[in-house]
């Protein structure tokens, strides 16, 4: 399969079902990665912001994954205070 015939087939695609490309992927994943502005593209995004579907499924995962690392940060974290006050109770 050629690069025109590529292109054409991607450009028959309708804008809500066209897939995004592997730099288009880095792109957002470095625009979510700032600390707040991505923060806020991230829920724009995920809350049905944009028109494509691929896009709008790409950011409720990097949400998803992003509460489940908040989560056990957070589940490390008291676990560590817990177990950093109970050592300091036994002496």
């Amino acid at each position: 399969m050629d690069s025109n015939n590529t292109n054409n087939v991607i450009n028959s695609i309708p804008e809500e079902y066209r897939p995004i490309s592997m730099w288009g992927y880095f792109g957002y994943q470095l625009l979510f990665a700032i600390p707040c502005v991505g923060f806020i593209f991230l829920l724009v995004f995920a809350l049905g912001g944009t028109k494509n579907y691929n896009l709008r499924n790409f950011a409720r995962s990097y949400f998803c994954v992003l509460l489940i690392s908040v989560i056990l940060v957070l589940i490390l974290a008291m676990t560590g205070v817990a177990a950093g006050l109970f050592a300091e109770m036994m002496y």
